[in-house]
């Protein structure tokens, strides 16, 4: 990105030597010294922000006023929400999200073209990574075909969107590609992208250094602040401005700081750990916050456990959870194969600036709170949200507790399974996964899932034969180590064979169970559980077999697949006889710590990141054969069902439009507390009596390739018919009725899709309710692009996630807050009223309260304030432009 200096910080350019290096760098002490203000109190995280705002102080979209908000910030107790305008140094993709936002830049080269301007124009300005992992599904497993099989089968079904995303990266400047198998995104940003400390040309020709910065189009993205760089998770629309140089729009955030003291004791685990940080920062209430990681214990914690603990912000609900630099930053560089010119500039900078957390780090924090690493016991979470912590000797009671009050279920029913020799019934684990780059990043826990392994083998014990287990390793570094120190051989003997290097369970990617047990679970509506070392165990998220789904460390899941039931106590009930039927527990096959380290100490090393790294933009034959055409714009091809040029920029004019008071809308859903992203947007699988797989029938395409929903992103047909269509969303305007139905204009119950395609034909707008935490989860823009193109005008709720709000106005949708107590139950509301919305002509401020008449079916009508989130001036423009695609398209054509 071009550095433009402003007048007034134009002093504080200092030059900063390291060895044979000299690089220039913007001073926040020099910053002080010119009377900008006192940033000595500030916490790393935000002098990360304050130094941007440094870099970029151009008088107009960056000013002197933005800069001094920082000091006052502090003055302030740590709270002063002035907008202001931040731009990361990179982006970061994955292949489900990454390829629509591919698709929209490549619709947005067309758009160009049809207003009159230059194609070339629209390119990344900043560095853009795409890395493909969320692609591999688990067809195969427990054997050691598993890893070949599954490779092959995602090359035949992703075949359409491999070809598109490897023109992308030749059409595209600044963008790269991280074929498949290489690991997952965050794993491969945290061990091989990041820098920590960034250096580019300016203007120039000068190098200069600035804080390692991104935003990603994944929630997860999170997990890099464990190494001090600052990233965090926003919507594919978001993150396409962000690349094509607009600004990030945000209000200086509060800081929670959350002190770590103590340290872990013998038999527990960074995720036992992680699991209690979400509970308590979920009670706390962090959502749109920075969080800050200080203390003592941090001198005993190991980058693997803080990654860990950056992962989960999203379940957390934080902006993110961020890691000063320190000795152990660096020494996590070391390994990973950083160069010592890197190290040594990382340090140097970070002292130099104040981002080094040393004995007398003492930052001003917004608020507080204080955990005890020694207090931590082992844990679990679930069934259906990250941040239900349930200790490990209370997970037996707390199931059957789920199944009499959430479930309504009895416990024992027994139901044969045909053909096996055993029988069925709810809190039978079908599904164990050591997955997602939460936990398969963590040397200490995969090692230890290895060492539990190799000492249940040994006892003579396996893996019960209902469980569908499977490691979907984070890196191609993790499977290095785990060989180096033999432990493969033991996973692969319990069942925990390789079957790719991605997501999978963790996104949904879980692959079919045994057809058997599939119709056992289903004849005796049984409640069949997973357990997985991923971050999201959200309803219909795993698989459609599964109603209960449980995170859980990376040794228990293992501990769990030899068990085959939710329904035992790990700590003092047996796991199985060994080869004498004598009882084994679960502390005699645990390992100690001391071992884990000794391991990890004589395995994970510098040499191994450096090998596996070398060439990891080349990829391996099959990605090395996808042919591409070579042409500025896309050449779509009609008969796709996987890519299509979506609709937004069609008949678009030269001018944008204005906001409009909205007149007897209609209500699509009304929705409940925690609707996540997931039951907007489902990633997973789908049925050949969906809409979606109705469409795939109508172009010949067979049930077996559908693939799933996030595969096919890139064809915005099969996900509007897919938004509101999660197995187990409920819609409130529907008594007891699981998944995407609604009541049409007819009064019937049809799919969403249906009802809303007629809505569209009478030019009817739409609105949908909803409770507390509207869009939480994962960063899918697709949950606000469904949603648009349904015909939904505006989402009422009562609170929103940060990332989903931000991706509905990114759409053209306007979110608005319940005010004064009101809620969809004080207000009676069934589904069958008429929603009006005033007040949005003419001079609205950003977070005004606006009228709001509703008038239910009888005739009576009731007038409510309702909160417009609309947050800032430029979110006011997004909206005014039909989206913030819309907006950038037409800013770039003007020029």
């Amino acid at each position: 990105m071009p550095i433009t200096v402003g007048q007034d910080t134009a002093k504080t350019r200092k030059t900063l030597t390291v060895g044979n290096q000299s690089v220039a760098y913007y001073s926040i002490p020099a910053a002080e010294a010119a009377g900008l203000g006192d940033f000595s109190r500030l916490p790393a995280a935000l002098k990360v922000v304050l130094e941007n705002m440094l870099r970029f102080e151009d008088g107009k979209t960056v000013t002197v006023d933005d800069i001094k908000a920082f000091s006052e910030w502090a003055d302030k107790g740590g709270k002063n929400p002035r907008e202001i305008a931040y731009r990361p140094a990179r982006v970061l993709m994955q292949d489900f999200t990454g390829v629509p936002a591919v698709v929209d830049l490549a619709a947005m080269r067309d758009g160009i073209v049809a207003l009159g301007g230059d194609a070339e124009k629209i390119n990344p300005l900043n560095p853009v990574d795409l890395v493909i992992d969320h692609s591999v599904m688990i067809d195969e497993f427990g054997n050691p075909r598993a890893f070949q099989m599954n490779v092959d089968r995602e090359y035949e079904r992703n075949m359409e969107r491999y070809t598109f995303l490897k023109w992308g990266q030749s059409a595209f400047n600044n963008f790269r590609v991280v074929p498949p198998g290489t690991g997952i995104c965050h794993q491969v940003n945290l061990e091989y992208l990041s820098q920590a400390v960034w250096s580019d040309k300016d203007q120039h020709g000068e190098t200069v250094a600035y804080p390692d910065t991104l935003v990603g189009t994944d929630s997860h993205t999170t997990m890099v602040n464990g190494l001090a760089v600052l990233g965090w998770g926003v919507g594919g629309i978001e993150a396409e401005a962000a690349m094509l140089g607009q600004p990030i729009s945000m209000l200086i955030p509060e800081v929670v700081g959350f002190e770590l003291t103590g340290e872990m004791t013998e038999g527990t685990t960074g995720t036992d750990l992680v699991l209690k940080v979400v509970e308590m920062l979920r009670a706390k209430g962090v959502v749109s916050k920075f969080v800050e990681f200080y203390g003592a214990g941090l001198d005993t914690l190991p980058l693997a456990d803080r990654a860990t603990i950056a992962n989960m912000a999203p379940e957390y609900g934080a902006t993110c959870g961020f890691f000063p630099v320190d000795g152990e930053t660096l020494r996590y560089l070391r390994t990973t194969g950083r160069s010592e010119e890197r190290i040594a500039l990382v340090e140097a900078y970070a002292k130099e600036n104040g981002f080094w957390r040393g004995a007398d780090y003492a930052p001003v924090y917004t608020d507080t709170l204080s955990l005890d690493m020694g207090t931590i016991v082992p844990a679990i979470s679930g069934p259906k949200r990250p941040q239900d912590f349930v200790a490990l000797d209370n997970a037996k009671t707390a199931f059957s507790r789920e199944m009499a009050e959430t479930f309504k279920r009895p416990m024992g029913k027994e139901v044969p399974v045909e053909g096996e020799d055993y029988t069925l019934e709810s809190g039978k684990v079908v599904i164990a996964s050591i997955t997602s780059c939460t936990n398969t990043s963590n040397p200490y826990v995969m090692i230890g899932a290895g060492l539990v392994a190799r000492k249940a083998r040994a006892l003579g014990l396996n893996r019960k034969p209902w469980v569908k287990t499977s490691l979907a390793p984070g890196s191609q570094v993790v499977s290095a180590y785990l060989e180096a120190a033999n432990l493969q051989e033991d996973l692969d003997a319990i069942g925990f064979n390789l079957v790719g290097y991605g997501c999978t369970t963790c996104i949904g990617n879980s692959g079919p169970i045994q057809p058997e047990l599939s119709k056992a679970i289903a004849d005796g509506d049984l409640v069949a559980t997973s357990v997985l070392s991923g971050n999201r165990n959200f309803e219909g998220r795993i698989s459609p077999d599964v109603r209960a789904n449980y995170l859980a460390s990376p040794p228990l899941v293992v501990a769990y697949a030899l068990a085959g039931t939710l329904d035992i106590d790990l700590t003092s009930e047996p796991l199985g006889q060994d080869k004498d039927g004598n009882d084994v527990y679960l502390k005699d096959i645990w390992p100690t710590q001391k071992e884990i380290a000794d391991l990890v100490e004589a395995t994970v090393t510098r040499e191994a990141f450096m090998s596996k790294y070398a060439e990891v933009f080349t990829g391996d034959e099959k990605w090395q054969g996808v042919e591409t055409t070579d042409s500025l714009t896309y050449d779509w091809p009609s008969s796709s069902t996987y890519v299509q040029n979506p609709p937004y920029f069609e008949g678009m004019a030269a001018e944008p439009g204005v906001i409009s008071n909205l007149h007897d809308a209609r209500v699509l859903a009304v929705l409940g507390d925690m609707i996540t992203t997931d039951h907007i947007s489902p990633a997973g699988s789908f049925k050949e009596s969906t809409p979606a797989g109705q469409y795939l029938i109508d172009r010949q395409v067979a049930p077996r390739e559908f693939n799933s929903y996030g595969s096919r992103r890139g064809n915005h047909q099969i996900m509007m018919r897919g938004t509101f269509a999660n197995i187990r969303i409920k819609n409130e305007m529907l008594d007891g009725v699981e998944g995407g139905y609604t009541k049409g204009p007819d009064g019937t119950q049809q799919s969403i899709f249906d009802a809303a395609m007629a809505y569209q034909k009478q030019g009817t707008p739409l609105v949908v309710f909803g409770g507390e935490q509207y869009g939480a989860g994962s960063s899918r823009d697709w949950a606000a692009k469904g949603t648009a193109l349904l015909g939904v005008k505006a989402v009422i709720a009562e609170s929103f996630e940060r990332i989903h709000r931000s991706n509905l106005v990114g759409m053209g949708v306007i979110p608005f807050e319940f005010t004064g107590g009101d809620t969809r139950k004080s207000l009676g509301l069934t589904g069958d009223e008429t929603v009006s919305i005033t007040g949005l002509e003419g001079d609205l401020k950003p977070l005004s309260n606006v009228p709001c008449t509703i008038t239910y079916p009888d005739g009576t009508t009731k007038d409510i304030q309702i909160k417009c989130r609309i947050d800032t001036a430029i979110e006011k423009e997004y909206i005014e432009h039909g989206g913030v695609l819309h907006y950038v398209l037409r800013n770039l054509a003007a020029a």
